[in-house]
């Protein structure tokens, strides 16, 4: 680390929950979790999902936030100082991650903007299908891609407390608000009973027939919807005070973000169910299709689309900030680049990267599946093994700052990282390879041959 360039910190402790929540919030929440459910089953998908964010999960964002303290240092730096040299290439794959994810995201995030608009104008009402095809290829993805992506450099240059806290601030309660005044509208609904039923009573018979697609989908959504294996909460807690309690503010961030997550489903499925969508309607692209096709059928639709796409764009700029901080805080950190020139450099990087997702949307499962589904379990895996099999004492020791005396609960929380959270992780990491392997040898095939 650059010893001319004093390290940031977070001025308050909401600062840093906000953060980490916004981070969390993100499009994971609004946009990849209503089309994850839909396509695994409903209500599920939702249980499962539910058990990995409690046990695998807390468990696991504890493991980043010891890691992060500990070291006040990026992902690079903090695992070279915790693990030796050769862990660095884990702490540079988290870099990676947060590049290649915010280089696909921002062209969705765009898509967000579009909506945005097109809720104000009525854009979307006469071809709700036709209209996502318009927007979601070409040059108008390509310059709301800029567009976002402008928003975010512009944002992290400011710095931690200048720009992303005060950001988070008035981002993460606005979003709140605007979802629960969503929720309440979506109950008066017609068919909400149905909508309910489908998105929270399980079918037990579905998860034993679609385990295996379940299972990846599930542990995938809670690691990209809570950060972990990019590096984002090593990030955020490399600016924490030792003061601070890891365990209350993990139990806060996690009970915020799930409490969002479900949230936005009380929102999307109702609205789906009295138009008549069909929730289960598969690809990146359906949740943008079935709710502009359900806005233009329900009363004031154009104005609750104004409202929940805003809501949305607000959490993919809270979301995307964090992953750009991976990367600008390894630049600063291990290179001693100058923030607003490294944020502006970063962006640019992103911004090209993700103009290929712009052409067609089968780029769009090529990126996601790649960094949400297989690099990202790839770099929780071997984050788990250094802490939770090679530093344990270390991140025990981490933990009890800011709480005291753990006694045995330090213990538990070692070895649910050492079985349960590693078992899941190998597992899903080898269905999602399979998953990945049988789309490159498919879909991806055939995009290749009509080109």
């Amino acid at each position: 680390m650059s010893e001319s360039i004093q390290r940031e910190t977070w001025a308050t402790r909401i600062g840093f929950v906000l953060a980490a929540v916004g981070s969390a919030v993100g499009l994971g929440n609004i946009w990849r979790f209503p089309f994850q459910v839909g396509e695994e089953g409903g209500a599920a998908f939702l249980l499962v999902y539910l058990l990995f964010i409690v046990f695998i999960g807390l468990p696991a964002i504890l493991v980043e936030f010891v890691v992060g303290r500990r070291t006040d240092r990026n992902p690079v730096g903090a695992l070279k100082a915790i693990g030796g040299d050769s862990w660095k290439y884990l702490g540079g794959l988290f870099v990676l991650i947060g590049f290649v994810i915010l280089s696909y995201y921002s062209v969705v995030a765009g898509w967000v903007l579009r909506y945005t608009v097109g809720s104000a104008t009525g854009g979307y009402t006469e071809d709700p299908e036709a209209y996502f095809g318009t927007i979601s290829t070409g040059l108008d993805a390509a310059v709301f891609h800029l567009i976002f992506m402008a928003i975010v450099v512009g944002i992290v240059a400011l710095g931690i407390r200048r720009g992303i806290e005060i950001a988070v601030k008035l981002m993460v309660p606005a979003i709140v608000a605007l979802l629960l005044a969503l929720a309440v509208y979506a109950y008066t609904l017609p068919d909400v009973a149905g909508a309910y039923s489908y998105y929270l009573s399980p079918d037990f018979s579905v998860i034993a027939a679609e385990w295996q697609s379940i299972l990846p989908a599930a542990a995938g959504q809670a690691f990209f919807t809570l950060s972990l294996g990019m590096g984002v909460m090593i990030t955020y807690s490399s600016y924490m005070s030792e003061d601070r309690n890891l365990g209350e503010d993990a139990g806060a961030i996690i009970g915020l973000d799930t409490g969002i997550a479900l949230l936005a489903g009380l929102v999307v499925f109702p609205i789906l169910f009295a138009a008549g969508v069909d929730p289960a309607s598969p690809g990146p692209g359906a949740v943008f299709v079935s709710l502009a096709a359900a806005f233009t059928d329900i009363p004031f639709g154009l104005v609750l689309g104004f409202l929940f796409f805003f809501a949305f764009a607000l959490a993919a700029v809270s979301s995307a900030i964090s992953l750009m901080e991976v990367v600008i805080s390894y630049l600063i950190d291990e290179h001693g680049v100058d923030r607003v020139r490294g944020t502006i450099a970063v962006g640019a990087g992103m911004l090209l990267l993700g103009l290929p997702v712009t052409v067609d949307l089968t780029m769009v499962t090529l990126y996601d599946q790649l960094a949400a589904e297989v690099l990202l379990v790839l770099g929780a895996l071997g984050l788990v093994v250094l802490v939770g099999w090679l530093k344990s004492e270390e991140a025990i020791d981490e933990l009890s700052k800011g709480i005291g005396d753990l006694r045995s609960v330090g213990t538990v929380w070692i070895w649910l990282v050492r079985v349960p959270v590693l078992v899941v992780l190998v597992v899903s990491l080898a269905l999602a390879v399979t998953s990945y392997v049988d789309f490159l040898r498919t879909e991806f095939l055939e995009f290749l041959g009509e080109l």
